[in-house]
């Protein structure tokens, strides 16, 4: 597929599997700098997208609008450099094909997943500094506790199953965009999964330790509690659930165990089978 300037699906998957190989060689130091870089530009994608549509009444319009902005955040890490918890789900193909042990790939994922949340929630708490939340009149801060809200108040189920769809994108975007080889098909590679993503509202773990401790921020305001009661009809027994304890179990567990599955298994697995182990085999 030269004169399309991209690798075939089957070097794709391939390459997938080096991959896999590569970042388990990593250095802890090397994995913690890159985790916290990934951390940092998926939560400036957070960031600038809720900004963008935080007085847009019309839902669909606003996710229309995140879901133009959000990719950013992606696009940064992949083009400049970054470790991302959500990407290396796909680090389950090295297991499975030998190439890497378990204890590598458990190695990897901890340590780039607490990198992650180091620059996610660093972030929030930058934003918080900035005086960004009184736009519109404290609409952002009420809208950012509003988000917050939400997620800590899904189902242990949903936020399973939305962590699934989530990264079932988010890697599809990682596989396409190393794809191409010219940096103009790599954005658009992951433009395309990620906007659908956002527009779907699916779970995201990292994301969410952007936007979970930005909500709770916020809601330290009493103007942002305010308009959020107002705008958006948020109650006490609602805010009383952002705190660490709902955040990391309510949201954060079930939400990362879902998209392991859906990165994982449902990508990357299921690649590793249709185009690497039938090769093997033969």
């Amino acid at each position: 597929m030269d004169k399309y300037n991209c690798y075939t699906p089957k070097e794709v998957h391939e390459n997938m599997t080096k991959a896999a190989v590569t970042k388990a060689s990593y250095s802890w130091d090397r994995m913690l700098i890159l985790g916290i870089m990934a951390g940092l530009c998926i939560a400036l994608g957070a960031e600038a997208s809720n900004v963008a549509m935080h007085d847009i009444s019309h839902v669909g319009l606003a996710r229309l609008v995140a879901g133009c902005i959000f990719p950013v955040g992606l696009v940064s890490l992949v083009l400049a450099g970054g470790e991302l918890f959500t990407g290396n789900a796909l680090m389950l193909t090295g297991v499975v094909s030998r190439q890497i042990t378990l204890k590598k790939m458990l190695r990897n994922w901890v340590i780039v997943y607490f990198a992650n949340m180091i620059g996610a929630v660093f972030i929030a708490w930058m934003v918080s500094q900035t005086g960004q939340w009184n736009y519109t009149d404290g609409m952002l801060g009420a809208m950012t506790i509003k988000i917050a809200v939400g997620k800590v108040n899904l189902s242990p189920w949903t936020a399973f199953c939305s962590g699934i769809m989530c990264n079932v994108f988010v890697c599809l975007a990682v596989l396409m965009a190393s794809a191409a080889k010219a940096i103009i098909g790599k954005i658009v590679a992951i433009f395309l999964p990620i906007c659908a993503f956002v527009i779907s509202g699916f779970e995201h773990c990292v994301a969410n330790m952007y936007y979970i401790p930005a909500g709770m921020l916020a809601a330290r305001n009493y103007d942002y509690v305010a308009r959020a009661q107002e705008l958006y009809g948020i109650s006490e027994a609602q805010l009383s659930r952002l705190t660490v304890g709902h955040f990391l179990y309510d949201n954060l567990l079930f939400v990362t165990l879902g998209n392991i599955i859906g990165g994982g298994l449902f990508v990357g697995l299921m690649y590793y089978a249709a185009f690497v182990r039938k090769e093997k085999q033969k």
